[in-house]
């Protein structure tokens, strides 16, 4: 049952994300007047709080970098590896590996132009649609989450639990933001990125784990 809420989950963000990969690819004005006046205010704050700015820098170009997850993803293949636990490692490294390809393959596809400003704070190269910041986040984050014990049916979650899901849900809400507040991405391609990556990983892990010479283990 729970495989197939994911199941359902990654399809209908799939779905999601198509639609807004097509509204962005016909440059559908509503979406694009709504990113520009978003992108435009924060950008306005971001120039005249110079403070903030630095914060958001830090935490975009190292605390929540796509290399930093990258790198969270790979310790966690090695952990799982070194447990014997090769299934979930390869899986953990595949899907951070597609969501890298996917990316990078939509942005050379759609070739959407980042914002530009006359007075920018920071600066990205290739091209913006989807984030890359935003998606891979996503994608590390929920595999990780995914590697976390179930608690058992009825019993409250433990602490080290919901400390884990509030870092998660911090970590890609303030990445995307970052990334638009920055001046470097429109609302739409973090908004990409977030589904894309929920996507990824809902349909990744709805296949139950195969356990050697066991039968399949539903997560």
């Amino acid at each position: 049952m729970r495989n197939d809420h994911l199941r359902w989950t990654g399809i209908g963000c799939a779905v999601l994300g198509a639609v807004l990969t097509a509204l962005v690819v016909v440059q559908w004005r509503p979406l694009l007047a709504y990113d520009e006046r978003v992108a435009r205010d924060l950008h306005v704050h971001a120039v005249t709080h110079p403070g903030v700015t630095h914060l958001m820098q830090v935490l975009s170009d190292w605390v929540w970098d796509p290399w930093t997850m990258r790198a969270l993803a790979a310790v966690a293949c090695v952990l799982l590896w070194w447990r014997g636990d090769r299934g979930r490692a390869l899986r953990v490294a595949l899907v951070t590996l597609a969501a890298s390809a996917l990316q990078q393959g939509l942005k050379a596809l759609v070739g959407r132009e980042r914002p530009v400003w006359p007075d920018p704070v920071d600066s990205a190269q290739y091209a913006a649609y989807p984030s890359g910041h935003a998606m891979t986040a996503t994608v590390v984050c929920g595999l990780l989450l995914w590697l976390l014990p179930r608690p058992a049916r009825g019993r409250v979650p433990v602490p080290c639990a919901v400390a884990a899901w509030a870092v998660a849900v911090v970590s890609v809400l303030g990445v995307g933001f970052t990334r638009v507040y920055l001046g470097v991405h429109w609302p739409s391609d973090v908004l990409a990125g977030w589904l894309l990556g929920v996507a990824l990983v809902a349909l990744a892990t709805s296949v139950p784990v195969r356990e050697r010479g066991c039968d399949p283990v539903e997560r």
